[in-house]
């Protein structure tokens, strides 16, 4: 089930984190500099070099905080009867967390629509502002899983090739209103393999 589950959102994410990138050249170029830089072109990218990826991890911080896969987080049912947000919330009454309005409030965010990775490169900051996966014991059992398969992704695409949009146009950022956080307009780009590609996949 959670290779099931964990597929087609991490899927989703790529392709979210792509679009940010298309339309933050920068953020794309820094990506791949530090690949370059960490990595080099000699060999692949493996997970050992995860950990030395530190913009890669911001740029997929970002990415989970601006357009997480899942909305709206599994529901939680009330233990008991609680107050929350000055609401009162009845014991047995299902809860829906909505991180994706978290993750885009002012009051917890510097610029919350804007797409800055810079913002998590002194950590990950506090856990319960970020939460594409949940928290604690109702979270996400596949998030490890996640992050080591969209980290792995991510940098070995950026390690063999160079993106560009298909039209020279921004790429439609439009989400659907759904369990899953899926684009409208699926993502087109244009990808040119890199000088030593080859030798790369060899």
């Amino acid at each position: 089930m959670m290779l099931v589950a964990g597929t087609k959102t991490s899927a989703m994410s790529l392709e979210w984190a792509f679009s940010n990138m298309l339309n933050n050249p920068h953020v794309l170029k820094k990506g791949m500099d530090e690949v370059d830089t960490q990595v080099g072109q000699d060999r692949l990218l493996d997970e050992p070099d995860f950990s030395n990826l530190h913009y890669i991890q911001c740029i997929i911080y970002e990415n989970l905080r601006l357009c997480p896969p899942a909305p709206l987080l599994v529901p939680h049912v009330a233990s008991e009867r609680c107050s929350l947000g000055g609401y009162d919330i009845p014991s047995g009454a299902m809860v829906l967390v909505n991180a994706w309005s978290i993750h885009r409030n002012p009051n917890v965010w510097e610029d919350p629509l804007s797409f800055m990775p810079e913002r998590f490169q002194n950590g990950r900051g506090d856990s319960y502002k970020l939460m594409p996966f949940g928290l604690g014991r109702r979270g996400c059992p596949g998030e490890a899983m996640a992050l080591r398969v969209i980290n792995l992704v991510m940098g070995q695409l950026l390690q063999c090739f160079e993106f560009t949009t298909v039209d020279g146009k921004e790429i439609d950022m439009t989400e659907t209103a759904a369990t899953l956080m899926v684009k409208i307009t699926p993502l087109e780009l244009m990808c040119k393999a890199r000088p030593n590609t080859h030798n790369l996949l060899a």
